[in-house]
């Protein structure tokens, strides 16, 4: 089977979930179920079929959670020497060669990229550029844009 890599913090993200859904939300579906049986008529109790599908939800996704650290590779990459190479887990900060503007991206799997905390998938365009590359390498990042470069400032493992 085929493992997915994972940093430790979005492993640690997703069993905090999966304790929350299991340890308080089947206890409250189970509740809000057994409450709404006691209503009686079953065929057009609108709140014991609203509680019958949100637990279909909440049992779907902890499947899903379960499957998915299953699957993961857990990464820590502030346990990893530190080389100043570019690799999975990492945070790299860039500048763009032109402009002179500066950002920093977490390399992460695929589950947990999100550009607006500035996470993007290992196998975005741009983490696929950086990866494998060094301090004070410049990389080509093909954008829709055209092609960019990038210098690599520095490289961290937090």
């Amino acid at each position: 089977m085929m493992k997915y890599p994972m940093t430790k913090q979005g492993a640690e993200a997703l069993e905090a979930e999966l304790k929350h859904l299991k340890s308080v939300m089947r206890p409250q579906i189970t509740q809000a179920i057994a409450e709404a049986r006691e209503l009686g008529d079953l065929k057009e109790n609108a709140e014991y079929h609203a509680a019958r599908e949100q637990q279909g939800m909440v049992e779907a996704r902890i499947r899903d959670i379960e499957g998915r650290l299953g699957n993961a590779q857990v990464i820590d990459v502030a346990t990893l020497p530190r080389t100043g190479k570019v690799f999975f887990g990492t945070t790299v900060e860039i500048v763009n060669v032109d402009t002179e503007e500066s950002v920093s991206y977490q390399i992460v799997g695929d589950d947990e990229a999100d550009i607006k905390i500035n996470k993007i998938s290992v196998s975005s365009p741009i983490a696929r550029a950086l990866i494998g590359k060094e301090e004070g390498d410049i990389v080509a990042v093909k954008t829709p844009g055209g092609v960019v470069e990038y210098e690599i400032v520095e490289v961290a493992h937090k």
